[in-house]
């Protein structure tokens, strides 16, 4: 069995950490499958080839898919390089699970569900199983993107809305279909490893930003007149109260710079970036740290899930589900919090251990992604059994 993960990259840690979730899954309950990963800027082929993955080969440019037609590719050439150059084809994948996160909705351009619309009903077609798994999703305002999507998603094996705003979203275009349920996002099942380099983080506070919040994706405009203020103002803080200030550049160049102005207007000298390439590590680093301060997805995920106190700010609904999802919606951050405020909110942090329905939702939370991973696993025996 072939299993496409979709979505994935190098660059992004979130995405990395994505990616080895669906491996440890696949090395439970797919112990043979072979793994396919597509191309791009960041997944290139080195990182690829560790993972021993087959490549798709890539038929689409902009608007031209040829995807649905490699069907017509001879057989015998299609297996010929696949064990020559591990080159496989739409037609040769049997399972997709796409990853993607959040990369659906009125916030990216509509070739991104343009194209997920036309690989469903592809792969639907084969009698293939694709299934998204949990990941935000919409909102949807583009009319030919509704018409669109209400045609394609119904054919989907597996729709896994997030939170309840993206189960909302996809539920408003196609009702009560038997396709779509609802789970958390499956990383908090993953474990860290701490790096030997990252020592004494009981007494860290980790800064994670994203470069998102300075974006026009930003659906709390406000955000990007504060945004560096208020990272400035935390590294500040956390010295005052006797700890050691600490970036993490969470995904590439843009975040990169964020930390270096960050670190210039900041009060505190020599405070360390770190930029770890190893997605487990990160986890790990995250888990290990006193505070965290945090504007990344899957940094808050990393924190929340091991329990580890952490203040979040937000660009898009997923960060307010998140955060109600581990009762802990107070720990959002405002896009006007003064200097007061936010020192008072990490000092509570700090201070304060997370409650008994804190601690509950996190394990529950995680029973609910084995649950999930036992619904994927239903679904595909059912597809191969056809």
């Amino acid at each position: 069995m072939l299993i496409e993960i979709k979505g994935v990259q190098f660059v992004n840690k979130g995405a990395e950490l994505m990616l080895h979730a669906v491996l440890q899954q696949m090395r439970l309950h797919w112990p043979d499958a072979k793994l396919v990963l597509a191309p791009n800027v960041n997944s290139p082929y080195e990182k690829r080839a560790v993972l021993a993955a087959l490549q798709r080969m890539p038929m689409r440019k902009g608007p031209v898919d040829l995807n649905p037609f490699t069907r017509f590719i001879p057989t015998r050439l299609r297996r010929w390089l696949r064990s020559h150059f591990g080159i496989v084809f739409a037609c040769d994948i049997d399972v997709v699970l796409d990853a993607s996160g959040f990369a659906y909705g009125d916030q990216w351009t509509e070739g991104n569900s343009k194209f997920l619309c036309a690989e469903i009903r592809h792969f639907a077609a084969m009698n293939k199983a694709y299934i998204l798994l949990p990941q935000a999703l919409g909102p949807f305002n583009r009319e030919s993107e509704i018409a669109r999507l209400k045609l394609a998603l119904p054919e989907a094996a597996l729709i896994c809305a997030r939170e309840e705003s993206s189960f909302a979203h996809v539920r408003n275009l196609i009702g009560d279909a038997p396709n779509l349920v609802q789970f958390p996002d499956f990383t908090n099942l993953v474990t860290g490893e701490v790096p030997a380099y990252y020592a004494d983080g009981d007494k860290k506070v980790l800064i994670i930003p994203n470069s998102n919040m300075l974006s026009s994706r930003n659906t709390h405009g406000k955000w990007q007149t504060t945004y560096m203020d208020v990272l400035v103002n935390a590294v500040n803080i956390s010295a005052e109260l006797g700890l050691i200030p600490v970036l993490l550049n969470h995904e590439g160049e843009a975040d990169a710079e964020i930390c270096r102005q960050v670190v210039q207007r900041s009060a505190v000298k020599d405070v360390e970036i770190i930029t770890e390439p190893d997605s487990l590590k990160v986890k790990g680093i995250i888990g290990a740290s006193k505070l965290v301060i945090c504007s990344r997805f899957h940094g808050c995920v990393s924190a929340l899930s091991q329990a580890v106190p952490c203040l979040g700010t937000s660009w898009s609904h997923k960060y307010e589900r998140l955060f109600e999802e581990y009762a802990q919606q107070d720990a959002l951050l405002a896009a006007d919090v003064s200097v007061q405020d936010l020192r008072e909110k990490m000092q509570a942090m700090l201070s304060t251990p997370l409650s008994a329905q804190q601690l509950q939702r996190v394990k529950t939370l995680k029973e609910q992604s084995e649950q999930l991973w036992q619904k994927v696993t239903a679904v595909i025996g059912l597809m191969l059994s056809k």
